[in-house]
């Protein structure tokens, strides 16, 4: 496992930021044209001795890196983050006391416009505003009093730069010949720079981040690619992610480069970058020449596993010292790890956590690539449980949902992204399973890390939701009744279920009614846990009427479903939408559903998460790790068999008859089928949590071994310490090592082959030897 991040230590707040001005300039692109980025300073002097404590206080509308006395500020990334810049701006602040000298010294900030005025998916720039602003104050903080040393204001000058363009979908252009020089030290001639505008101060919220900050978070070297045609280097970092690359080169002076990037290669060898739809996501360097200059774009970033580098002139022209791909994602700790014996599920795992920290960058995005890279609501709720084991998620969701309470409409509703600039005229409910990351993603959040905050915080933005359900979704316990809703939201999504429909084939009604009760039995938990009687009594009531209402429209007396897909079947079982005696029906008819696809999966988005669970848990063990090791497509196993090292959008993604897929919507770098590392943790190795004490308090052990599967190991950090299941399968025994942190309790729940009842186990230490017969245990 990576190291653990620890996170920066507490700093004061920020008393008030209204004593800062809003500064800007005039310098701005149109709604289609790339602008440049502008550079600001300010000269202060401090006469005496430099305060014990000085802490900057800084925020934008736009993205800004901040230096003083010619040394960056911080080592976060895309600062502040991203939000729906009408109600709120985050603030960052910083320790920069070791920055500052007696006498003369300057601070400056490069702006950038990032999602505030830069693309954001397939709309035109400028969403939010025109151009960036800033607000900044530095701030002694030696005494309960804080004193301002300086502010933005209108003694601040601005200047263009060398990046000439700067666009996180588009791209970055920079020219060093341009280069300011030591702009952010003392005694630099500022006498062309301009003075910086003052802005009506926005009437939004400016609060101290809650998240974590964007960092770069390791290196990927790039290796080149032989046989390159002239005037072209290819890379192959082995790898598809999401960031940006650090170049080393020489050359003469006004040497163009062209950096252009794509995850994955044509037949012949050149870059795929259909799939990218208006993303030029190309990077322009040209050289001041001389010795060697290294270059690392600021406010871009892209999703990929290769780079191209063409340049103007001769081949011989360009000396290309070294090639680095730099990763950036939110700064989440990596918190479990998961290995067993089969190869390929191990690559599996490995694919899933790269594409948790490919799209986990400020907000969970569906992609990283294209122009999209949207807060997809369906995407995140399917996979947070996953996430939350890969790394430690809880900030990074705390901020989220509060973007997601931003996002909600003032009739209750919640969009499909969040945060919600209004693409494609997508309606401003979600639908089911994307809305209902409103109930999902918090419960889950509570269930992994033992906190209610995030419940009571969020419950009456999950409580207005279910308001509007029954005021404008709902006939008769019905979601999306066709008489009250005729769009019925994003169905099964991508299901290769034989419909041919993007949506699937699964009715849309089915698939809302069981998530109604799905939400209505987490808002009476919850409800049950902030001690509000009254909620809980009506929502156990609103369930029972909902899944009374699910059975008379949609299931028959002998337990067959309306639909018949296998995602009906899912969500009916996965939801306890069914009496107890049909319930054996209905999984026997799945497994039929599923021998009939050829022992293949046939599910799509809403599906997936859940169908080896229900397997499990109705008797088919044998048959849900057939379909997590089938090789062939689809599956979860067949991308990574043809080179996949991150999750696919699509199942078809690339076949080998049809090649690449649909190119208005294919992308190699999604997570929403990663959620099958859940199972893959949970029952493969045998890690689960107990909702009735989360956070790991109590942990069960449950490995179920199955499949090709002799060896297992999970391990996890949790709250109070490492918890580590690693179990193999050997002259039939199976011996299981455990490890259970201290403060909790654990219980080991072996599969009844064994022949043994669940174990109490104490914290430390533990190994165990028990018969195993692998014949008998499916």
């Amino acid at each position: 496992m990576q190291k653990t991040i620890l996170l920066p230590q507490e700093l004061p707040a920020w008393a008030d930021p209204s004593a800062a001005t809003w500064i800007s300039s005039p310098v701005c692109g149109g709604r289609r044209t790339v602008p440049p980025a502008i550079y600001y300073r300010r000269d202060f002097r401090i006469d005496g001795a430099v305060p014990g404590r000085v802490v900057l206080h800084i925020t934008a509308l736009g993205l800004f890196e901040c230096e003083i006395n010619g040394k960056r500020v911080g080592d976060d990334v895309f600062a502040p983050g991203w939000t729906d810049y009408s109600r709120r701006v985050h603030y960052r602040s910083y320790d920069v006391t070791d920055l500052l000298r007696r006498g003369e010294n300057v601070i400056g900030v490069i702006l950038g416009d990032g999602w505030y005025s830069g693309h954001i998916a397939v709309m035109n720039r400028q969403f939010y505003g025109e151009h960036p602003a800033f607000l900044a104050s530095l701030e002694e903080c030696s005494t309960p009093a804080s004193t301002v040393l300086v502010a933005s204001d209108t003694a601040w000058t601005y200047s263009r730069g060398p990046i000439l363009e700067n666009d996180l979908l588009m791209g970055e252009s920079y020219d060093a010949r341009l280069e300011l020089g030591a702009w952010s030290l003392p005694g630099y001639d500022a006498r062309s720079w301009q003075p910086a505008a003052p802005i009506a101060a926005p009437a939004i919220a400016v609060e101290r981040s809650p998240g974590p900050p964007v960092r770069r978070q390791e290196s990927l070297p790039g290796r080149l690619q032989p046989n390159n045609p002239a005037l072209v280097a290819r890379y192959d970092f082995g790898q598809n992610f999401t960031g940006r690359v650090r170049i080393r080169v020489r050359g003469p002076r006004g040497l163009h480069l062209r950096m252009r990037y794509a995850e994955i290669l044509k037949p012949d060898g050149a870059l795929y970058t259909d799939n990218l739809r208006t993303a030029r996501a190309t990077d322009h360097y040209t050289l001041r020449g001389g010795d060697a200059e290294v270059y690392e774009p600021r406010f871009t970033f892209h999703g990929f596993r290769y780079l191209e580098i063409d340049w103007s002139g001769k081949p011989t022209d360009l000396l290309i010292e070294a090639v680095d791909g730099i990763v950036l994602h939110s700064d989440m700790a990596r918190t479990g790890s998961f290995e067993c014996s089969h190869p390929l599920l191990n690559q599996l795992a490995k694919n899933i956590l790269w594409g948790q920290k490919s799209n986990f960058l400020e907000v969970p995005t569906d992609c990283p690539q294209r122009d999209e890279r949207l807060g997809w609501t369906g995407d995140a709720q399917v996979f947070v449980r996953t996430a939350a084991f890969f790394m430690n998620v809880h900030p990074f969701f705390q901020k989220w949902m509060k973007d997601m309470r931003d996002a909600q409409d003032k009739n209750g509703a919640i969009p499909p992204i969040v945060p919600y600039p209004p693409v494609w005229s997508l309606p401003i409910d979600g639908g089911p399973a994307w809305a209902d990351a409103v109930f999902i993603c918090p419960w889950t959040i509570y269930l992994c890390y033992g906190d209610t905050t995030i419940l009571r915080d969020h419950y009456d933005c999950m409580k207005g939701y279910l308001d509007y359900l029954a005021a404008h979704k709902v006939k008769g316990f019905i979601r999306v009744h066709p008489e009250v809703d005729a769009w019925g939201g994003f169905g099964d999504w991508l299901a290769l279920d034989g419909s041919g429909k993007l949506d699937g084939a699964t009715p849309k009604d089915l698939i809302g009614t069981a998530y109604y009760a799905h939400a209505a039995e987490i808002m009476s938990k919850t409800a049950e846990l902030l001690g509000k009687t009254d909620d809980v009594r009506r929502y156990r009531a609103l369930r029972e009427e909902i899944v009374r209402a699910f059975n008379h429209r949609f299931v028959t007396g002998e337990g067959l479903l309306t639909g018949g897909t296998q995602t009906a079947y899912v969500l009916a079982l996965h939801f306890g939408m069914l009496p107890e005696k049909l319930r054996p029906a209905a999984a026997n008819e799945l497994v039929r559903l599923i021998r009939k696809n050829n022992n293949h999966i046939g599910t799509g988005f809403v599906g997936t998460p859940y169908i080896l669970p229900v397997l499990e848990a109705h008797g088919h063990l044998a048959v849900a790790y057939e379909l997590l090791e089938q090789e062939t497509f689809p599956s979860w196993l067949f991308p990574v068999k043809n080179g996949a090292t991150t999750i696919w959008e699509r199942w078809d993604g690339w076949t080998p008859d049809k090649g690449f897929g649909d190119v208005s919507m294919n992308s190699y770098n999604h997570y929403a089928y990663g959620a099958v590392g859940e199972w893959m943790v949970t029952t493969v190795a045998g890690l689960e949590l107990d909702p009735a004490e989360p956070g790991y308090k109590h942990i069960r052990f449950k490995p179920r071994p199955g499949g090709k599967i002799t060896h297992a190991r999970a391990e996890l950090t949790t709250a109070c310490g490492r918890v580590a299941i690693d179990w193999k399968l050997e002259n039939g025994q199976l011996h299981l090592n455990l490890e259970v942190p201290p403060g909790t309790r654990a219980t080991l729940d072996l599969p009844a082959v064994c022949g043994l009842a669940p174990a109490a186990i104490g914290p430390g230490r533990h190994e165990r030897s028990v018969p195993f017969s692998s014949e008998s245990s499916c």
